[in-house]
């Protein structure tokens, strides 16, 4: 038995199974223990809220947890690199995403697996189900109905929605871009880059890069065909948007030649040693496939000694990991009770989470990371997963950017204080956390 254990995949079935089936529970934050308690919680006294809201129903918000509330939806056709597995299947995902809202943001998160592929379907199921929630984080639907489902519901809800699979990935490596440029000492306005996949993810980073400074006549797109050019039929309207008319350019290895940044969201080992050796100096490599990159990091640092290099995976430096966005972007989002995450929200969490890498490293971050050298620099340009102040510096960047826009129905007027609230709650809970850990140690 004890054997078997030691199995990757005997861990983490027992980690989902034991000691009660799945990942997150629900547990009340009223009262319960007495028959008065419960007068105040259901009937009678529950009538008297209920007409506060049924007067305005913004008081909702007063009364009910809707304003610490996200939805975690998908309809598992696009699940991690497992595929179309069905909603059923997805669901532990979904409960891990769940999970993580709940430790990182303090936001309380429900998993919902929906039985629905047609994408105009699957809207009217979203939106009808919008007034329970303060946020919808869409997750693992495949492309092109991502597209459609996201183009329904922004703006439409009332609440803010985003497809983590494109936005949070996007804000992510936007973030890594911004500091690998200041790594390799190149300007934004002059790289030119090479985009090797065209799905979900893909056309959000590149559009978000273009928001960024990338210049859209620098940029050369590549999908399972070679370079999107002007001249193929049948383009999608999002593959058209980064269509390059240059004659020179046919084929990955072509894109990458003299490119100062390759961006991989696509399959294992299609940048050759020999496409990154014809890169120009200093480049920037993002290989994100999961769970092998597009290039291995062993192969990249002996073909070039001057890369800046990140993957999406845990045990490589400068891991592209959306943790570092979404529990902080719906946090601001929800406090200032913004109605969408738009662009600005997005560049403003990108910024927030680049700035802190740059700055020293606190002590329990270090304790968490000993075998580390966490100094801004190639091999440190985003900040660690359980970097605390992840919660204090993103979401009141995005507060910020959401007054700005006019998009925010709360505007936080006083950030500072709003800032000092996130880091009580961080001492808060991290202190609960250590007394748990001590409590099952002893």
């Amino acid at each position: 038995m004890k054997k078997a254990l030691s199995t990757p995949k005997a861990k983490a079935l027992a980690y989902h199974r034991y000691p009660r089936p799945g990942k997150i529970e629900v547990v009340p934050t009223k009262p319960f223990y007495t028959p008065a308690d419960l007068s105040l919680a259901y009937s009678p006294g529950v009538a008297f809220p209920c007409l506060e809201i049924a007067s305005d129903v913004n008081n909702v918000y007063k009364y009910t947890g809707r304003g610490n509330t996200v939805a975690v939806i998908s309809n598992g056709t696009a699940v991690l690199g497992l595929g179309n597995i069905g909603p059923e299947a997805a669901k532990p995902v979904m409960e891990g995403k769940a999970l993580l809202f709940k430790i990182f943001a303090g936001l309380d998160a429900f998993d919902i697996e929906v039985n629905e592929t047609d994408p105009h379907r699957f809207v009217d199921i979203v939106k009808a189900l919008a007034p329970t929630f303060g946020g919808v984080n869409l997750e693992d639907i495949k492309a092109p109905e991502c597209f459609t489902i996201e183009q329904g519901l922004v703006g439409q809800c009332g609440i803010p929605v985003m497809h983590d699979d494109q936005h949070g990935t996007a804000v992510i490596v936007a973030a890594a871009f911004i500091n690998a440029l200041i790594v390799q000492q190149k300007e934004i306005a002059d790289v030119r880059l090479a985009v090797n996949g065209a799905g979900a993810a893909a056309i959000a980073c590149t559009n978000l890069l273009v928001r960024l400074g990338v210049r859209r006549e620098n940029i050369v797109m590549c999908d399972s065909k070679g370079a999107i050019r002007a001249d193929r039929a049948n383009l999608s309207a999002e593959k058209a948007a980064f269509a390059t008319s240059r004659p020179d350019v046919h084929t990955l290895a072509d894109a990458v030649r003299g490119a100062d940044a390759f961006l991989g969201l696509s399959v294992a080992d299609v940048l050759t040693p020999e496409m990154l050796a014809s890169m120009a100096p200093r480049p920037i490599v993002f290989a994100l496939a999961n769970p092998n990159p597009e290039i291995a990091r062993d192969a990249a640092l002996a073909t070039r000694s001057d890369l800046v290099y990140a993957t999406g995976r845990s045990d490589y430096p400068n891991q592209i990991n959306n943790v570092l966005g979404f529990p902080y972007i719906f946090r601001g989002a929800l406090d200032c009770r913004a109605s969408v995450i738009n662009e600005d929200m997005k560049l403003a969490a990108a910024h927030a989470i680049a700035e802190l890498a740059r700055k020293p490293v606190t002590k329990a971050v270090r304790e968490l990371y000993p075998d580390e050298h966490l100094v801004f620099g190639a091999e440190y340009i985003l900040p660690k997963a359980f970097d605390r102040r992840l919660l204090v510096e993103v979401p009141a960047a995005v507060a910020r950017a959401a007054a700005e826009t006019g998009v925010a129905a709360r505007p936080l007027d006083d950030l500072e204080a709003y800032g000092r609230r996130l880091k009580k709650y961080v001492s808060d809970t991290d202190g609960a956390l250590r007394n748990l850990i001590a409590s099952a140690a002893g």
